[in-house]
């Protein structure tokens, strides 16, 4: 039975393991995106997800409670100016963990996460960028607006010519 088990240790002691993922999440904040193995990456991703929500707020005690699980003021300062701004409209789910196979020295199973907002190739949020023509005033609307101003002094001509 695992019941009350909801940390994976990692095998290690509670502080390596914490201060490995501080480091790992300064690593993450710095560089968008890291490669660990994939038990150390869905740690890491409940030990960041917390602190990307905080960095909202940008507030005093919101800093200090980031600082006092990163250690690194540098990284701080990039979440709360950098990594907030561009998940600020997100509810939630900041990173994303995309798995690339076994390692060859001990066959581990490795794991890319990264933060979500920072790929381009798979944010399908942002619409692709319509081609400009040179033509641009000669839609539709402009021959529409063509036609109508012809048709009448064709018509008052067309009219004289029969009188």
């Amino acid at each position: 039975m695992r019941h009350g088990k909801r940390v994976n240790h990692l095998g290690r002691k509670t502080a390596h393991r914490s201060a490995m993922l501080a480091n790992m999440a300064c690593s993450l904040i710095e560089h968008k995106r890291i490669n660990t193995t994939v038990a150390k990456a869905k740690a890491l991703k409940q030990y960041v997800e917390p602190l990307v929500t905080k960095s909202k707020v940008d507030t005093t005690h919101n800093r200090r409670l980031a600082f006092s699980k990163l250690r690194d003021k540098a990284a701080v300062t990039e979440l709360f100016r950098e990594v907030a701004a561009k998940v600020g409209d997100r509810p939630g789910g900041y990173t994303r963990i995309i798995k690339l196979g076994n390692r060859l020295g001990d066959n581990a199973e490795m794991a890319m996460i990264e933060l979500v907002d920072y790929n381009e190739l798979y944010s399908p949020g942002k619409p692709e960028k319509k081609k400009t023509t040179r033509r641009a005033g000669r839609g539709k609307k402009a021959a529409a607006t063509t036609e109508s101003q012809q048709t009448p002094s064709e018509d008052k001509s067309a009219e004289s010519k029969e009188e």
